[in-house]
């Protein structure tokens, strides 16, 4: 694996490599990014990992200053998985050089964490849509925990005719049902405690929608989730995953869609 911090010799270096998949990370790396790479590695001939922690996507400085970083363990995780690429730029290598492509934001930007985290999807467009200019991969590969990212970030690329397919790929969860997250790492045992705990209220309470024993109730399942120890609860909301809408009842193509708070770390999911 070669790693680059500079993206004039990574340029250089992939300038003739037609077939180049990306895997974009934060670092930290867990099992779904792993379950990310594998399947990148699978399906191209050379797979391309950033590692890069974008200040421009946090509404909070403390915490991005919180995020946790493994860099060494991650770059034997990468190594162990065959990755041909790693690309580690700074702050400047990212954003000094103005960007071809126009960002574009789907009106579903505003709905779900959009509503409580001010600007966090512009940041998050816009530094994909600057990696994409940098690397031109083929593909890129991105979790479906983060549905709403993937969905604005996919219609950004269409939008602006970028010759780049997007891979939606599986949650990966834990025996407990969680969703394998970096800020896992931020929880101490009675926290995670809390975690296991709420996810299964809330996975219970998706069931019951399904079989329509009850009608969604926002204020009911935030009291639930508060008393299980959630700090503070955004949102937990239906979405026709198609219509992105709220429908009335549980249905096809639905997900259950959640934001809460153990202490100051936020979590969400949808399932």
């Amino acid at each position: 694996m070669k790693l680059f911090t500079n993206k004039k010799k990574l340029q250089n270096e992939i300038k003739n490599t037609n077939n180049i998949s990306f895997v974009p990370t934060m670092g930290a790396l867990h099992k779904g990014h792993q379950s990310l790479i594998k399947k990148s590695v699978k399906m191209s001939n050379k797979t391309l990992v950033s590692i890069f922690v974008n200040p421009r996507q946090f509404d909070n400085k403390k915490d991005f200053f919180a995020y946790p970083k493994s860099f060494k363990k991650d770059k034997a995780i990468l190594e162990r998985l065959k990755v041909t690429y790693l690309y580690k730029p700074s702050y400047s290598d990212i954003y000094n050089f103005k960007t071809k492509n126009k960002i574009f934001l789907h009106p579903f930007s505003k709905k779900l964490c959009g509503k409580f985290r001010v600007n966090h999807f512009y940041g998050v467009v816009d530094v994909v849509n600057r990696f994409i200019e940098i690397i031109k991969p083929k593909k890129i590969f991105l979790g479906n925990k983060d549905f709403q990212q993937l969905f604005l970030v996919k219609k950004h690329i269409q939008k602006n005719g970028i010759n780049t397919k997007v891979i939606s790929c599986r949650t990966i969860r834990n025996k407990k049902f969680i969703a394998y997250s970096s800020r896992l790492k931020r929880l101490k045992k009675y926290e995670n405690k809390k975690l296991v705990e709420i996810i299964t209220i809330l996975n219970d309470y998706k069931k019951k929608l399904i079989r329509k024993r009850i009608r969604h109730n926002f204020n009911y399942i935030k009291n639930k989730l508060l008393s299980a120890g959630a700090k503070k609860v955004d949102y937990v909301e239906i979405i026709n995953l198609k219509s992105l809408k709220k429908p009335k009842v549980f249905g096809n193509n639905c997900n259950l869609f959640f934001a809460f708070y153990i202490k100051n770390v936020r979590f969400i999911d949808n399932f």
